[in-house]
C-alpha cells in the first residue's frame, strides 16, 4: 500500500516525488511516455521564457550556459534530479482506471495493479494538440508538433498560430530557406511571445520576409496547395507544408471519470483547495498546468512547484 501515487513524471510530477521522500511517505511516479514526456516533445532549438533558476526543483542547483536555457540542457538537468533522488520511475505506463474502496485508491495501468492511500495528478496538457477542424487536416503534410526546421528547407511552409511556439517556427523555418506564410486569427502578434523574439518577427513581417496574414484563418489544405479566409476575401497559395502551432489542451475527460469536478464555464477549471491542492474527491490531489483546466498558460514550472509540498503537507497532516 502506497502512501501516493504519483500520475506524470514532469517536472512537477518529479516535484511531488521528491517531496514525498523528503516527507518519508512512500510513492511511485508514473507516466505514459519518457521522462518530463512533454519537454522531450518541445522544439529542438528552444529556448524557455523563464531562467535556469525558476525551473529548479529539488534544491538541485540548475546550472547552464545561458541565463535562459533551452530544451535539451532541461532534459539533462531532470534527469539528474531524478537520479539524484534516486526517484521510483514507471515510465511508459499508461493509468487505465482508478477504482476506490474503504478510502484506498485501486489503479490499474496497462502493466500493472497499485494500491494507494493518495492519488497526485500532475498530467500536463501538452499531448492533445487543439484541432482546426478543417477539410484536410488529416493529410500528412500538417503537423501540430513541430521539431526541426532543417526538415521544411527550400519548401513553402504555412505556419498557424500567433504566440511562442508558432513565432519560434515561422523563424527558424525562414532562416533555413523555407518560404514561411503565417495565418494569425488575431489582428496582431501574440502579447506572451518572449520579449527578445517579438522585435525579430515584427521586422521580418514588415520587410516582407514572412508573409503574414491577419485577421485570418485557414480554410482549407489540399497535397500542393491551401485556402485562407481573409478580410479581404478568400486567397489560395502554393503550399507544402502546415505548421498548426495552435496550442493544447489538458485531459480533462481523466479527471471527469475520475470524479473530479469541473466548472460550468468555458474554461473548465478543476475544483481544488489551493492551500492544499486537494480536489473534491477526497485523497486525490492537482499539481501543475492541470490546474488551470483549459486556461493553459496560468500555471508553469515557476509558479507550480510549490504544488509539491503543499500536497505532502497535507498527506502527512491527514496520515
Amino acid at each position: 500500500m502506497l502512501d501516493v501515487f504519483i500520475i506524470g513524471a514532469g517536472p512537477i510530477g518529479l516535484a511531488c516525488g521528491i517531496a514525498a521522500i523528503k516527507a518519508e511517505l512512500s510513492y511511485k511516479i508514473v507516466d505514459k511516455g519518457c521522462l518530463v514526456n512533454s519537454l522531450y516533445h518541445y522544439p529542438t532549438n528552444m529556448t524557455f521564457f523563464s531562467t535556469a533558476e525558476k525551473l529548479e526543483i529539488g534544491e538541485v542547483p540548475f546550472v547552464c550556459n545561458k541565463p535562459k536555457p533551452g530544451r535539451d540542457e532541461a532534459l539533462e538537468y531532470y534527469r539528474r534530479v531524478a537520479l539524484h533522488y534516486k526517484l521510483d520511475l514507471h515510465l511508459f505506463e499508461q493509468v487505465q482506471q482508478i477504482d476506490t474502496e474503504n478510502d484506498v485508491y485501486t489503479i490499474r495501468t496497462d502493466k500493472n495493479i497499485y494500491q494507494a492511500k493518495n492519488i497526485i495528478i500532475a498530467t500536463g496538457f501538452y499531448d492533445r494538440p487543439v484541432l482546426l477542424n478543417i477539410k484536410g487536416e488529416e493529410l500528412p503534410k500538417l503537423a501540430h508538433y513541430y521539431d526541426d526546421p532543417h526538415y521544411y528547407s527550400f519548401s513553402k511552409v504555412i505556419v498557424i498560430g500567433s504566440q511562442n511556439s508558432a513565432i519560434d517556427a515561422a523563424l527558424e523555418c525562414w532562416r533555413k530557406g523555407a518560404e514561411v506564410t503565417m495565418v494569425i486569427r488575431q489582428p496582431e502578434i501574440g502579447q506572451r511571445v518572449k520579449y527578445w523574439v517579438k522585435p525579430d518577427i515584427e521586422n521580418r513581417i514588415k520587410e516582407g520576409s514572412i508573409k503574414a496574414y491577419f485577421s485570418s484563418s485557414l480554410v482549407e489544405i489540399r497535397e500542393k496547395e491551401a485556402d485562407i479566409q481573409t478580410p479581404e476575401g478568400l486567397i489560395t497559395i502554393p503550399n507544402d507544408f502546415v505548421l498548426a502551432m495552435t496550442g493544447y489542451k489538458p485531459d480533462l475527460r481523466f479527471l471527469e471519470q475520475t470524479g473530479i469536478q469541473l466548472s460550468a464555464d468555458e474554461k473548465l477549471l478543476p475544483f481544488y483547495n489551493p492551500e492544499t491542492m486537494e480536489t473534491n474527491r477526497k485523497g486525490i490531489y492537482l499539481a501543475g498546468v492541470i490546474c488551470g483546466g483549459m486556461d493553459t498558460h496560468s500555471w508553469f514550472i515557476e509558479n507550480s512547484r510549490i504544488h509539491a509540498q503543499l500536497i505532502a503537507e497535507s498527506i502527512k497532516l491527514n496520515a
